[in-house]
Order: C-alpha cells, then structure tokens, then sequence
C-alpha cells in the first residue's frame, strides 16, 4: 500500500484540475513551492471548488495578493547554530528537514521551501553540540519541514544522539505526515521500534505533536496510525492554526477537537495564522476568531476545552485571553525575555486585527505593569 502513495510536485500531475486550472495556477507554484501526494488527493471532493482539504494544499490565486512577510515571528534572530534555534530558555529547536508528505499552503516557514534557502542543516553536528554544551535545554523540538519525511534510520541517529544528553528528557517531533500519508507509520515497523526503544530509556520521552487542520483528515488509516504510535508510549498531542476556509466554523472546529480528543490524541495549541507572505486569504481576524473559539469551548469536554488559542509572535506565544465590549487580553505563555515572562496585557479592542501588532493602544492603567512609559 506504501507504494501506491506518490508525491506529486507538478501540477500537471493532478489529476483533479482541469487544464484551465493549472494555466491559471502557474504563476502561483513558481512563487510558493507546490507538493502533494495521491492518499492526501483521494480526500479531496473535486467537484466542490471550496473543498477544505483540496483548499490545504491546492494552490490559489489568492496568494498572490502582497500581505507579510517570509519570516513573519522573525525566527532568524533566535538562531544560534546552522539549523538550530533558542528561544525559549528550556527548548531548542532543530531544523532537521526542508520537505514535507505535502505543502500546506498557509505555511509559516514556506521560504525553507524557496531555492535560495540554507536555514536547515543536512548536517546536525553544530546544532546537537549546542545542545549538549547548553545544560538548561530539556526539550528539544524536531521539526522543518516533517521530521518524518526522513529515512527511519536517520531519525535513529538523531534521537541516539539526544538520548545520550542527561538533560534532555523531552524530544518532541512536529508532523503532519500522520494526515497527509499514514502509511509512514502503518508499513514501518522500523519506526515504531525506534518510537518504543527512546521511550523505554529513564527519564525519557518522545512526544508526537500532530498537525490535524480538519476532521477529514482522521481517515480510517489515520485513526489506525495514531493507535499504533500510542502503543508505543509516545504522548501525542495536536496544534492546528485556525484557518479561513479550513476549520473557521463552529461544526468543523468541533467536530475535529472532539475527534481528536476521542483518539487520544487532546488538542494542544490552537493558532493565529500567521502574517506570513502569501497567507492573506487563510488567516482570520483575531477577535471574531477568538468568539469562535469560546463558542466551540462552550460545546466541548474540558479534555478538548484545554487548547489554548495563541500566537507565536518573534517575542513569544501570546495566548489571547478574553475580551469585553472595549479590551482584549493577552498574557505571555512562553516569553523570549525574562521580564516578559507571563506578562498581562490589556488592549483597545480592534475588530481588524489580525495579528498581535495591529494592537496600538494599552490601557493607560496597565502601562507600567508591563514596562512602557
């Protein structure tokens, strides 16, 4: 069954679009990097030009319109080694691979993607040193791109290595391939091995920090994948952005937290589509977002009401509290700098805001709690 998933990069190849289509489509794929695979295809419903899971990875014109920028969280400024970044005093990230089972395209890191890019390291040496010279790290983040487009045996070297710092009791892989292709898991025993062998360590574990945007997506090869990871011992959880077009509605984004939640996989993180170029067409406005998602939470088992609805702005995961008739409140969940650290914040509310800057006006009473004169 492995064998008959395909990837496919070229937009003749789909066979679903109509050769209009792809005329028209052209001048998007030359831009933003195209990718998908035949499983992820067979979901979607050709006939309906709106189909959330064609809307994911089918490029539009849309993404044409000028709007953010390729690196909208600044992720630049916390790199510290080739591949590598620290931004939070506990966590490093590693760049491990720059593809994916397919592209989303409402991705934040679309410029890995881009020809000219050197952010990820084909080579880990100078990450993992890093990470072994820095003894506050206890969690380190696998992602890229899909960790999981990666060979099962370079996945093995990468979690050897890490088993062997003290510190690190945490490794976390971030990964949509159990969505986008299943079969990685279901026709590799290899990698379920790999999953059971790092847990079994003392003091160790792996987590598998899912990428579900759509009930869709839980196939029944998904739902069968993600039993076989759990029985491994690995702790799953899922992030997912809200996304225009994708999950934006009560139903849907019920319906996926419920889901999720019944296959032992508890919604972790909730985000703010992020400013990034391109994205225009797939983000939401923060505020009617945030009614959303109190809506769905009204609706929900406290297993699924626990996402928390942030953004990951270049000085931290804001997490979007509440708001009134006039304010909106933030509070720092993660914070870049100490004196950030779970800082309350109390805004003017403004109904166009999409992302954490359009804020211009703080409570005069809340100024110098949070350091602005």
């Amino acid at each position: 069954m492995k064998r008959r998933v395909k990837y496919v990069i070229k937009l003749e190849q789909v066979e679903g679009l109509r050769e209009r289509e792809r005329e028209q489509l052209r001048e998007v794929v030359e831009k933003f990097a195209f990718r998908t695979n035949t499983y992820y295809n067979s979901l979607i419903n050709w006939d309906d030009p709106e189909d959330p899971i064609r809307r994911l990875v089918i490029p539009s014109l849309e993404e044409l319109e000028v709007w953010g920028k390729l690196d909208a969280s600044n992720e630049k400024k916390y790199t510290v080694a080739h591949g590598t970044e620290h931004k939070y005093r506990d966590t490093a990230l590693l760049l491990v691979t720059d593809v994916c089972g397919a592209y989303c395209r409402f991705c934040f890191r679309k410029r890995l993607f881009m020809d000219d890019n050197d952010e990820v390291a084909r080579r880990l040496d100078e990450g993992l040193k890093y990470i072994k010279e820095h003894k506050e790290i206890n969690n380190v983040l696998l992602t890229g791109g899909d960790p999981l487009v990666l060979s099962t045996e370079k996945l093995r070297k990468i979690l050897r290595e890490l088993s062997e710092f003290e510190h690190v009791r945490i490794v976390r892989i971030g990964s949509k391939m159990l969505a986008f292709n299943p079969f990685r898991v279901l026709d590799d025993k290899e990698l379920l091995k790999l999953f059971e062998w790092f847990n079994s360590l003392e003091g160790k574990q792996l987590y598998l920090m899912n990428h579900f945007n759509h009930p869709r997506e839980l196939t029944k090869e998904a739902r069968e994948a993600i039993r076989l990871v759990r029985e491994t011992g690995t702790v799953m959880t899922n992030q997912s952005p809200i996304i225009r077009g994708i999950n934006d509605s009560e139903e849907v984004l019920q319906e996926l937290l419920e889901e999720l939640a019944f296959e032992g996989v508890p919604p972790y993180y909730l985000f703010q589509c992020r400013p990034t170029m391109g994205n225009k067409t797939y983000a939401t406005k923060i505020e009617e977002t945030l009614d959303l998602i109190e809506r769905v939470r009204s609706k929900v088992s406290g297993l699924s009401a626990r996402v928390r609805y942030v953004m990951s702005h270049e000085t931290g995961k804001i997490e979007i509290v509440g708001r009134t008739e006039k304010y909106i409140f933030f509070r720092y969940h993660r914070a870049a700098r100490e004196e950030d650290m779970g800082k309350f914040m109390v805004y003017e509310r403004n109904p166009e805001a999409y992302w954490f800057d359009d804020y211009k006006n703080l409570v005069d009473e809340f100024k110098s709690y949070v350091g602005i004169n």
